[in-house]
């Protein structure tokens, strides 16, 4: 038997509906129709401004570009100067120490702050939108705060260490203290991640909480037992996107180290792979080099998110599994 949709007139029978050669209902076309609609500034904005721009920094890559003549074919020449470049080697290690440190300081951070804001009660408002605000300031202006004050003869970071006894390190000079001082500034910028976590703390069942009471748990049980697993997909979430943003970071490196004022203080235990980046390409002008570097990022970025997904999908939990 089939059935047959019919359409419900005002003045007079039923009429039917005709479906479409895929059996689809004018109606179910229609609603196919305004998606597309909505979803098409994306789709546009996505293939104008980060596809096309991918696939030209692909072809570029395979050339000798320096913006003053035409591009020159030159195969796959960049790439093997990318693993005889010393500096770049350098540059992606000094990434991924400055990664290591940066992701497991934001998430512990970010996770602290998250749980003090769970306490504050009615003030819990003010405070997420004072945790928030610096996710809304320029990261440029905030490297600059920053750059004042891990000043090692002035800033007030030493100052306030002096206060107690300590003689705090020339952040900003010290080969020893230039990627602690970067992590140091990037969390600065926690706001966003602070705010996932408070709300998958909020999702955690109370009920959970007063049954392991009646079991005799304590608060570090509670802590490792219960709510660690039941927001494991947001610090599953947020540690993958940290990753990547910290792989990419630039802005804050660039302007404490690399801005006309302070290339002084430079030094190649700064110099992460973003910087470098820049200059070959904007300094130095080898267009195909810096491409070439992009789609290396690209790929080690991949491979980082393969591997977090392969390796942490196991620990999470999502509600509604056994």
């Amino acid at each position: 038997m089939t059935a047959t949709a019919e359409r419900v007139g005002t003045d007079g029978p039923a009429e039917p509906v005709r479906p479409d050669r895929r059996g689809r209902s004018p109606l179910a076309r229609q609603e196919d129709r305004a998606g597309w609609a909505f979803v098409a500034p994306w789709v546009l904005g996505f293939l104008i401004f980060t596809a096309g721009p991918m696939i030209a920094s692909l072809v570029l890559s395979f050339t000798d570009y320096q913006m003053i003549q035409s591009p020159r074919a030159v195969g796959l020449e960049n790439y093997r100067e990318l693993f005889d470049d010393p500096r770049v080697l350098k540059s992606l290690s000094n990434t991924f120490v400055y990664a290591a440190m940066f992701v497991p300081l934001g998430t512990i951070f970010a996770l602290l702050l998250a749980m003090m804001l769970l306490q504050v009660g009615r003030a819990g408002g003010f405070f997420r939108t004072a945790f928030y605000l610096p996710e809304m300031t320029p990261a440029v202006a905030a490297a600059a705060m920053f750059l004042l004050l891990l000043n090692g003869q002035q800033g007030l970071v030493n100052k306030v260490l002096g206060w107690v006894g300590i003689n705090g390190p020339n952040w900003t000079t010290d080969p020893n203290w230039l990627k602690p001082s970067l992590a140091m500034v990037s969390l600065w910028t926690l706001g966003g991640t602070v705010v996932i976590y408070l709300a998958a703390l909020n999702s955690v069942p109370k009920q959970l909480y007063e049954a392991a009471e009646l079991d005799g748990a304590g608060p570090v049980t509670k802590f490792f037992r219960i709510t660690v697993p039941m927001i494991s997909g947001a610090l599953f979430f947020t540690v993958i996107t940290n990753t990547i943003a910290a792989m990419q970071m630039f802005d804050q490196a660039y302007t404490m180290f690399y801005g006309p004022q302070q290339k002084a203080s430079a030094s190649e235990e700064s110099l992460v792979y973003m910087v470098y980046l820049f200059q070959n390409a904007f300094q130095f002008f080898k267009m195909g080099f810096a491409s070439a570097m992009a789609w290396l990022l690209f790929v080690i970025i991949l491979a980082i998110t393969f591997l977090q997904f392969r390796i942490g999908n196991r620990y999470v939990y999502y509600h509604g599994e056994r």
